[in-house]
């Protein structure tokens, strides 16, 4: 009897990792199994820097709108999610008085010049515009502008350079994610300093489906150094479960 123990655990000691544990995530069970490798990540870090990471990892998952899977990170780590916190709404202040005050022609005009408030902060302010935008051919002129704008040297301390350009980048990717546009996806992420980052390739299987591949990166790019890693990987599966895939993985 003891010998036939000892030979199943030897067999069971050979069994490959990734069928021990699989490395993708699909299906329907798929937001439970990124959420394991995502936490996986996080267990590479210290505890303090863990701790650090529950409310965003439980805010993440409390877009899933899956009250049993919640439960069970509650449980599991020992808090409870925290109300999300509203979004900064400066930028969109901004956009707002300036359409309200100047139209869409002249917002753009004047994000184009660079006036005030566009000194500051413009690619945020006119991807707000875009967002306050109530038809297509509006929202296409102004991401048009935004693009040109990108890789425009934009004058800084009496020096033409490129400051703005990572800042259109992304924000031109968070909405072309959004709106399930690929090719400006891509063309977006080309603009920013880290085009293969693991936010931005989650953002990009939103758009053409199956996050869950990436869950082999999650875990195998995970490290003890910081946190970023793991933010990266709560703000890009985000979306996903907040607004679903734009097609069916």
């Amino acid at each position: 009897m003891l010998k036939a123990i000892l030979i199943l655990l030897a067999a069971l000691s050979l069994v490959p990792l990734a069928q021990a544990a699989p490395t993708a995530c699909s299906g329907p069970g798929e937001a439970k199994c990124m959420f394991e490798a995502i936490w996986d990540a996080a267990g590479a870090l210290p505890a303090e820097k863990q701790a650090r990471l529950q409310p965003a990892f439980l805010e993440t998952v409390s877009r899933a709108d899956d009250a049993a899977l919640l439960k069970s990170w509650e449980m599991r780590i020992g808090t409870s999610a925290r109300h999300r916190t509203p979004p900064n709404e400066y930028s969109r202040d901004q956009a707002k008085a300036v359409i309200a005050q100047a139209g869409w022609s002249g917002f753009e005009q004047r994000a184009r010049a660079g006036i005030t408030p566009f000194n500051i902060g413009r690619p945020e302010i006119m991807a707000a515009g875009v967002r306050l935008a109530n038809d297509d051919a509006t929202r296409r002129r102004l991401m048009a502008a935004m693009f040109d704008l990108a890789q425009t040297k934009t004058t800084r301390g009496g020096l033409g350079d490129d400051f703005e350009k990572g800042d259109f980048g992304h924000a031109l990717a968070e909405l072309s994610m959004q709106s399930c546009d690929l090719s400006g996806f891509d063309r977006a992420v080309a603009l920013t300093p880290a085009p293969d980052s693991l936010r931005y390739a989650l953002w990009r299987a939103r758009i053409t489906g199956n996050a869950g591949h990436l869950a082999s990166r999650i875990r195998s790019d995970a490290n003890s150094d910081d946190t970023r890693h793991v933010r990266n990987a709560l703000e890009g599966y985000g979306p996903i479960v907040t607004l679903g895939y734009c097609q069916s993985p």
